[in-house]
């Protein structure tokens, strides 16, 4: 004998708040004032954090500047509780509250980085093949985990061994870069792999629940892979993504313009955070070029 589901709204435990329909106003006003896919999507992530840890969706300048201290408790990156801090400022400019904090300048410590053994390592271990492609694609054009998370099929040219970057960080577009090597495992990747439209576009990677690919997605699977590789350094897919190609390429006597460009930093101070080299180059470097007497 079958039973049929009663439809009873049995309310809610008092003091329990269901903050989906603030947060999905607040996604609403985002994409109403002009912000990124990727830049909401992001700060719906942080502002849910805040609201939990408030319990209310009106939090007052009190609860922030508390959240604020718990962040820096917990030793998180400047650029991280600036993240938290712009998200949060524009939840309650959304309310019509104005909230003020120090921004956090970035420190110029030397980024982590992955070697080249330790990125063969990471490769391979992967022997799904879409990872692998996923992975090869972020670590050979120096693409941030958003710009491949929004790549579609027609952004990429394996003939001219390039790819179109649309909406980048600052909304800016542009043509990066891929190898043999990466077009290669692209071309079985797409042999295999059936085309899917995701609300009217077909992305290049999607994941085995017919989603688009987010950040903290792809920031899983390369955990993931690090682990497995037995690398224990610090450094996420950002770090694999950006700062390790940028060190390689510096390492291995890239001019320092041509990272720029390869990067798309609007200024070369960005670029030299990563001028930073492996000991063994510099003693390379100090042998071959600190001599006297023609020794």
């Amino acid at each position: 004998m079958s039973r049929k589901r009663l439809n009873i709204d049995w309310g809610q435990v008092d003091g329990v708040i269901d903050l989906n329909p603030y947060l999905k106003r607040y996604e609403t006003h985002l994409v109403d004032i002009g912000l990124r896919n990727s830049t909401v999507v992001s700060y719906v992530w942080l502002v849910k954090a805040y609201l939990e840890y408030a319990k209310t969706y009106r939090p007052t300048t009190t609860d922030f500047e508390q959240f604020r201290e718990t962040l820096h408790v917990k030793n998180l990156s400047r650029s991280t509780i600036n993240n938290y801090s712009f998200a949060i400022k524009k939840y309650h400019a959304m309310w019509g509250e104005q909230i003020k904090y120090p921004f956090l300048k970035r420190n110029d410590d030397i980024p982590y980085y992955f070697d080249d053994e330790d990125v063969m390592r990471i490769f391979s271990v992967i022997h799904n093949i879409k990872h692998l492609a996923m992975l090869q694609t972020l670590f050979f054009s120096c693409l941030r985990a958003s710009e491949l998370c929004n790549l579609d099929d027609g952004d990429i040219d394996l003939k001219a061994l390039t790819l179109r970057i649309r909406e980048g960080k600052g909304g800016r577009d542009g043509i990066v870069f891929i190898n043999n090597q990466c077009a290669a495992i692209l071309k079985r990747y797409l042999a295999v792999r059936p085309k899917l439209d995701i609300d009217g576009r077909t992305p290049l990677f999607f994941t085995d629940y017919g989603k688009r690919w987010t950040k903290r997605g792809l920031h899983t699977i390369f955990t993931t892979y690090k682990k497995r590789a037995g690398i224990a350094k610090q450094g996420g897919v950002h770090v694999f993504g950006r700062h390790t190609p940028a060190t390689l390429m510096i390492a291995n006597g890239c001019d320092l313009r041509i990272v720029k460009e390869l990067l798309r930093h609007r200024d070369i101070r960005t670029t030299l955070r990563y001028a930073h080299v492996s000991n063994k180059t510099l003693r390379d470097r100090y042998n071959e070029c600190l001599k006297v007497g023609g020794r």
